[in-house]
């Protein structure tokens, strides 16, 4: 097994650091550039707090789709996971607390509920990482099929029509706002956002997927079990996906087999942008925020112009990515020169002659 301080060296501290600056300075001027715009309507608290409400749903899911990229892979079926997971706990709360039931009685229901949507959720993602890591599936192929599979499942299950008519008070839980300005959804992101950062950055679980993200041949003649790291990252993916479902579910006060189907590209959107490398290794839950606090407020701020239809709204996050996608290669070809450079040997001359 490699020490701490050979697992360190493939996550280089400075790039993070940069990345996260360029991150912040884009949020900055994203944040002024709509102040300016929309100053009456952008800077309101109600505005702010429908966008803490929003992001929730897809940030986290993004959080695993980022899980599963440092890995070396991709999690393309979060939002099938997501519905799945909140049918489950649709169906089992319709037959055990319908609407108009005393919340009294609502509460165990809810909890049994929510319970069995993560199960669900850990469910899905252990067979993702079955097919990964034991089949040799390609993560893209494999889960764009169970995206497919879930889905297909789910319209199965609610014979296409949405599940409604939950106790009033799941609704009101998940919709809470906590001291007046807090929703629930976002205290929720901000404490799977931390756990996660510290998971990958505090955790010989996180050394080891960056480690398998980087390089799986050299990993496995470190000692690591690359497959049980496989495993339990889209496990991990799969719990998130669920959380997300029962956010959702909540928002909607109902359970629908494709709610949210235009979350896996912003997804994507959001993990590329936030500096995560889609060849593994590399990325970081700051990062990742940052992306998804960027792409709220562009995507709130272009709400609030009437002439800018919404059926511009993919042709936009394209665009993003793509650009993101080149700006991510410009860099790293930027730093491959930069280290040839220093290992040349004018540049180990250089280096010697300094010191």
């Amino acid at each position: 097994m490699a020490d701490k301080k050979g697992i360190s060296l493939l996550r280089p501290k400075r790039d993070e650091d940069k990345n996260v600056v360029r991150l912040f300075f884009v949020f900055i001027g994203v944040f002024i550039l709509m102040s300016v715009l929309k100053p009456q309507l952008f800077l309101q608290k109600g505005n702010f707090i429908s966008m803490a409400t929003q992001f929730p749903e897809y940030g986290i899911m993004a959080i695993g789709i980022s899980l599963a990229m440092i890995s070396g892979g991709i999690d393309l079926a979060v939002v099938g996971t997501a519905n799945l997971s909140a049918i489950f706990a649709a169906k089992y709360l319709i037959a055990a607390a319908p609407r108009g039931t005393p919340p009294e009685q609502a509460l165990g229901a809810i909890g049994i509920a929510v319970v069995l949507a993560l199960a669900v959720g850990l469910a899905a993602g252990a067979f993702n990482g079955f097919l990964i890591a034991w089949l040799k599936i390609p993560a893209i192929l494999a889960t764009l099929g169970t995206q497919q599979l879930f889905t297909g499942f789910a319209i199965v299950v609610t014979e296409g029509k949405p599940l409604s008519r939950l106790p009033l008070l799941y609704s009101q839980i998940g919709n809470a706002e906590l001291f007046g300005f807090l929703p629930v959804p976002f205290m929720l992101y901000v404490i799977l956002a931390v756990s996660t950062g510290l998971l990958l950055s505090k955790t010989s679980f996180g050394l080891r997927l960056y480690f398998t993200g980087t390089n799986p041949k050299a990993a496995v003649f470190a000692g690591i079990e690359n497959k049980l790291i496989l495993l339990r990252t889209y496990m991990l993916s799969g719990l998130l996906s669920s959380t997300a479902g029962l956010i959702m579910m909540a928002r909607a006060n109902s359970a629908k087999a494709d709610y949210g189907a235009a979350y896996t590209l912003q997804c994507v959107l959001i993990a590329v942008l936030g500096g995560v490398d889609p060849n593994g290794g590399f990325g970081t839950i700051r990062g990742l925020t940052l992306a998804v606090l960027i792409l709220q407020f562009l995507s709130s701020g272009l709400n609030m112009f009437e002439h800018i239809s919404n059926f511009y709204r993919d042709i936009i996050w394209g665009g993003v990515l793509i650009l993101a996608l080149i700006v991510n290669w410009a860099i790293a070809k930027r730093n491959e020169k930069r280290i040839v450079s220093r290992n040349s040997p004018a540049g180990l001359e250089k280096a010697s002659g300094s010191s």
